[in-house]
């Protein structure tokens, strides 16, 4: 059985000295004191004095190796033993081999695919823990948030689609009930007379509350209609009264009488 050891580094490769001081105190506050995590770059050892990791390259394999705990890009922070595999350096090698062609440089992505991913599938293959979790945790956090705002962003597009396709629907709707009311508006054999009230009803309720209209609210349109033409059939009573009573009350025509001389 061998050792598997992680090397975790400070990443302190970005050219300028103040910020690679900014992320060395973002370690210290957010990994040393409080234990969360921090910005961090780790490799794996397995067998000899090598560790393997994962980068960036425009082509070929983006897996590589360099002396243990001596990367001159980043800053040593520690070393830490995740277990011992079972498997023989031949075994290794032929993991290595497998990851090198599945790691080209140019998938390297700081959020989704980075070092510490490629060290926890490596650690995985060689059958000991993963990377304790402060080590990537803010690389998955990032990678989390892209991901909720991706789909935040397909859903404002899918609900954008909804709402136009319902706007299209109620002109539809609408287009109908004028054009229904225009043909046969006092036809006695339209038996649609209550349905475009009581549809505009049922389409603002479904607007509203997202729920069909219940049997209260069908009753509710048949007794206003009711009443409508209750009161429409009084007014017409009336009027009829009036001009019977007026007839009556006119005083009597002149007769012109014709004298001829």
């Amino acid at each position: 059985m061998k050792e598997v050891i992680l090397h975790v580094y400070d990443v302190t490769n970005s050219g300028s000295e103040k910020t690679n001081n900014t992320i060395l105190n973002i370690n210290k506050v957010f990994k040393d004191a409080i234990g969360l995590g921090g910005i961090f770059h780790s490799a794996v050892q397995v067998y000899g004095e090598d560790e393997w990791s994962f980068g960036f390259c425009e082509h070929g394999t983006g897996v590589f190796s360099c002396p243990s705990g001596k990367n001159p890009m980043y800053t040593y922070r520690e070393g830490i033993v995740l277990g011992k595999t079972n498997f023989s350096i031949f075994k290794v090698n032929q993991i290595l081999r497998e990851l090198s062609r599945e790691w080209p440089g140019s998938d390297y992505d700081l959020l989704a695919k980075n070092c510490n991913h490629f060290c926890d599938e490596f650690c995985e293959s060689l059958g000991v823990p993963k990377l304790p979790g402060w080590v990537n945790r803010f690389a998955n956090a990032g990678d989390a948030a892209m991901e909720i705002a991706g789909n935040t962003a397909f859903r404002f597009r899918q609900a954008k689609t909804e709402i136009v396709s319902a706007s299209k629907v109620a002109y539809r709707f609408l287009a109908g009930v004028t054009s229904s009311n225009g043909s046969a508006p006092d036809s006695p054999t339209n038996s649609n007379t209550r349905v475009p009230r009581f549809q505009a009803s049922w389409f603002k309720n479904l607007i509203t509350n997202g729920a069909k209209p219940s049997s209260t609210d069908v009753d509710d349109q048949d007794e206003d209609a009711r009443l409508q033409r209750q009161h429409s059939k009084q007014g017409t009573d009336q009027l009829l009264r009036q001009s019977s009573q007026q007839e009556h009350e006119l005083p009597p025509p002149h007769q012109n009488f014709r004298h001829d001389v």
